[in-house]
């Protein structure tokens, strides 16, 4: 993937994040500052989140560390090539994090299931020729009409 842009200035740099499923038995933990934070705007993604769009935070594959409970798990491919294996809570459903194919050593954490929340600030936007019509894009984070290469 080509460089998405710099990640905002205000992301934590120190500690650990936690958070979890809605349910609260699955709870994980992030180690690192995220490389990428990034909001799709692809059918799959509106599907997946049944919203407008839905959020990954792409962090180093060796800075999440699963603390409790069990996740299920399936793939999809879709119409790119690039297999997705989405992890989630198998009793609430929620999305915990996706292992991508295109993305070796990293992993795209459903940062709606982080505890705190109010840091997060996209630094770019994909498949935006698929957004819905009343979605603006905001100003400063770049925008990709489909999947950067």
């Amino acid at each position: 993937m080509s460089d998405p842009g710099n990640q905002p200035e205000d992301v934590p740099t120190q500690g650990h994040r936690e958070g979890g499923c809605q349910c609260g038995k699955v709870r994980y933990r992030v180690g690192s500052k995220p490389l990428a934070v990034a909001v799709c705007h692809c059918g799959e993604c509106q599907r997946q989140s049944g919203s407008a769009f839905a959020m990954s935070m792409i962090v180093p594959d060796d800075s999440f560390e699963l603390l409790s409970g069990d996740l299920k798990s399936f793939s999809r491919s879709p119409k790119t090539g690039i297999t997705v294996d989405c992890h989630f809570c198998p009793d609430c459903g929620s999305r915990i994090y996706h292992l991508i194919s295109s993305m070796p050593g990293t992993v795209s954490i459903k940062p709606g299931t982080l505890d705190d929340t109010s840091w997060l600030n996209p630094n770019f936007h994909v498949w935006t020729q698929n957004k819905q019509s009343w979605v603006s894009i905001p100003e400063g984070p770049r925008s990709f009409e489909t999947q950067p290469e």
